[in-house]
């Protein structure tokens, strides 16, 4: 009996490797890269760039326009700080005129009191100066009375005669 070889299995025929580089099929392989290209660029074109696109154009003017306001509120805040600075500087020469003043006041009625104190001081001096006049008059009169009674006394015992007050007084009085 012949020998008849036959195969069982379902592979198909080695045709000479990898298809995409079988060179048989390099026609229909560029003629399909070049409209998958070409489908793939309108698409890119016209649909996804044009969005992208959008999106960046969008964020761009939410960047400038964030940008802006960062600026005006930069520019709102410098003038809000130079009118505080104002009125910070106001209300320092308020306060200093105020504190001025009142200074001015209060010596000028210190200097009220100092006089009405010295015033009264004069007059207590003065009080004290005539009192200490009429004591020293009446310790006066009194040391001439002394005397006079001294000189009678001592008159009287040395002499054994009697003066009269008269005679003492006129005696210790000039001589």
């Amino acid at each position: 009996m012949a020998e008849a070889t036959t195969t069982a299995t379902t592979e198909a025929p080695a045709t000479g490797g990898f298809p995409p580089f079988d060179q048989t099929t390099f026609p229909s392989q560029l003629f399909w890269l070049a409209v998958t290209f070409a489908f793939l660029f309108v698409v890119m074109w016209r649909v996804a760039g044009p969005r992208i696109h959008g999106v960046i154009a969008n964020r761009r003017n939410t960047i400038n326009g964030d940008i802006q306001a960062a600026q005006k509120a930069r520019a709102d805040a410098e003038s809000a700080g130079a009118a505080y600075q104002t009125a910070l500087a106001g209300a320092r020469a308020r306060a200093q005129a105020l504190a001025e003043e009142n200074r001015q006041t209060l010596n000028a009625e210190i200097a009220k009191a100092k006089a009405r104190a010295e015033a009264e001081a004069a007059k207590t001096m003065a009080a004290a100066d005539a009192r200490i006049a009429a004591t020293r008059e009446a310790a006066r009169g009194a040391v001439a009375k002394a005397a006079e009674d001294a000189a009678v006394a001592i008159v009287a015992r040395l002499t054994g005669d009697a003066v009269s007050g008269d005679e003492a007084a006129n005696a210790v009085k000039g001589g």
